[in-house]
């Protein structure tokens, strides 16, 4: 019971039904009788395809994960796409300014305290924080030797 035939189409293996089938594609092209999609209908199919392939999350992950991993292997190409991402944000005035009161909110300044602030003066602060922390730690240090 049950046995499977050796006959037929899909009894071959996938090279042979390849073979046949590009065998007809081209003689339906030569005769003129094969089906040629239009721009919208090529439109539709993939379209069609694409959404089939994107419901599936995992797959779609994969292939970013792979894509990101190969373009970030290039360090010319991500240093040049980091230079045009911040010529393209500093040129946008409102957002600059609102990412520096936001620097300075984060650093218990009111908003009004961070537009008063030179540019700059924030950046010479910051480094001389550094250096009293550390001549405090010294003057501490000398005056347990006393």
């Amino acid at each position: 019971m049950g046995s499977t035939s050796n006959r037929g189409f899909a009894s071959m293996d996938r090279e042979r039904q390849r073979e046949i089938a590009r065998k007809g594609g081209k003689a339906a092209h030569e005769k003129g009788t094969a089906h040629e999609f239009s721009t919208d209908e090529a439109r539709a199919a993939g379209r069609k395809g694409g959404e089939s392939v994107s419901q599936n999350r995992e797959h779609m992950a994969s292939i970013g994960r792979k894509g990101g991993e190969s373009v970030s292997q290039n360090r010319e190409h991500m240093s040049q796409i980091g230079r045009k991402g911040g010529e393209r944000v500093s040129r946008d005035r409102g957002h600059m300014s609102e990412i520096g009161r936001e620097g300075g909110q984060s650093r218990g300044r009111s908003p009004e305290q961070s537009e008063q602030i030179a540019p700059g003066e924030a950046h010479r602060s910051d480094s001389n924080k550094g250096e009293g922390q550390k001549g405090e730690s010294r003057k501490s240090d000398s005056q347990h030797m006393l």
